[in-house]
């Protein structure tokens, strides 16, 4: 949604920009004076509950209600706007809200899907239960008061088409942004080495580095990283003893952002038998983010779908700074973006995981490597960046 403002900024249209309070925002942003930010703070009662569904629900009635008063008055106090752009999820009860506004106040509507809110429920309340339901309805019968759609994937496209019977709905992929892009290689080695510092990364040798963008949601599987890790450290481990003086690299894996599982995830992550495979966790500024990306040799995404029809726009960001993805597969829809072998490799189980982490870094950092054919087939998928996808996919579509 910050590229989407900062686009339609840069063709002189005056934007609000009204968000969950939290993160600061890029300068681009906060210092440009035709974008208006608005915060609003998110009701998360539901945390609360522990593991009760009967209280999960409640609390999520009482978040949905504040959020609707919330949201309503932000949208109500700005200035009568031409157009409504909201991206969904959240759906409930963002969609009935902005509906409501946008008749009133005469405005177009147009949504933009990144993922189906319902099958997020259904991960914490079962895909039967009854609120899942509900929210499968809510968002089929007001997905439709839309003038137009946005989503990320031809994969979803047609679901929207064929299930929730929407229309017109444009596919605008989530592609890097132009902060990210491939920097020259002496002023990788200086932004790496004093990152590897700032992390307190042990041993004089090469060190392969690993980076895993997330949001800490239930979507994302640290099960598997955790699981793999075990795995690769027992193969390294076989592969040392094989011979003397045998030595692997040191791998370092960054996961990258901050979120309500954080804390839960770097108490297991501390419990690993760390030799020679690193775990950290950083939260990263947004005019930081993009360097970091780009000195990593490998991305990592433990993305697992709950709708198998989203791309991780950590995905688009790796690409851009012409970095290799390794991604956990879920279907049809991430191979619209990651081919397998090409631009990055996909993977189903911390076994396969830890089977491609060896053979990606067991003769690191020679050239010639698979990781080294990798990374120009990233590079290749730099293109188009967000920017000239939304020029051409998107535009039409708000200011037509």
């Amino acid at each position: 949604m910050q590229y989407h403002t900062r686009a339609l900024a840069a063709r002189q249209v005056f934007v609000d920009l009204i968000g969950y309070e939290g993160a600061g925002l890029p300068h681009a942003i906060a210092d440009d004076p035709s974008i208006a930010v608005h915060r609003v703070s998110e009701p998360r009662l539901r945390d609360r509950s522990g593991r009760s569904v009967t209280l999960y629900v409640l609390l999520a009635m009482v978040d949905g209600i504040r959020s609707t008063f919330r949201l309503g008055r932000a949208l109500w106090n700005i200035p009568s706007p031409d157009l409504i752009l909201a991206q969904t999820p959240p759906s409930v009860p963002t969609l009935v809200v902005v509906s409501l506004v946008a008749r009133l106040r005469k405005a177009r509507l147009v949504l933009d899907w990144h993922n189906l809110g319902y099958t997020l429920t259904a991960l914490r309340l079962g895909r039967r239960h009854p609120m899942v339901r509900f929210a499968r309805w809510f968002e089929r019968i007001f997905g439709r008061t839309a003038d137009a759609h946005l989503c990320v994937s031809r994969g979803f496209a047609k679901f929207l088409e064929d299930r929730f019977r929407l229309s017109p709905v444009a596919v605008l992929y989530d592609r890097p942004a132009a902060a990210f892009c491939a920097i020259e290689r002496s002023e990788r080695e200086q932004i790496r080495q004093a990152l590897l510092s700032r992390l307190a990364i042990r041993g004089g040798g090469p060190v392969g580095f690993i980076v895993c963008p997330t949001s800490w949601t239930e979507d994302e599987d640290f099960d598997v990283v955790i699981e793999a890790v075990r795995d690769l450290e027992d193969r390294i481990r076989g592969w040392e003893a094989g011979e003397d003086g045998r030595r692997f690299v040191e791998l370092v894996i960054l996961v990258t952002g901050d979120g309500r599982r954080r804390k839960e995830f770097e108490r297991r992550f501390a419990g690993l038998p760390a030799r020679r495979v690193q775990l950290r966790t950083r939260w990263l500024e947004p005019e930081d983010y993009p360097r970091v990306v780009g000195v990593a040799d490998l991305g990592l995404c433990l993305h697992r779908s709950s709708s198998g029809v989203d791309i991780p726009m950590k995905v688009a960001d790796l690409f851009g700074a012409g970095v290799p993805v390794c991604a956990l597969d879920y279907g049809a829809c991430l191979a619209e973006r990651v081919r397998h072998g090409d631009n990055g490799l996909l993977f189903s189980t911390p076994r396969q995981l830890a089977n491609i982490l060896f053979e990606l870094f067991e003769t690191y950092p020679g050239e010639g490597s698979q990781l080294t054919r990798l990374r120009a087939g990233a590079r290749r998928s730099a293109r188009p960046t967000w920017e000239e996808g939304w020029v051409t996919e998107a535009l039409p579509v708000l200011l037509p």
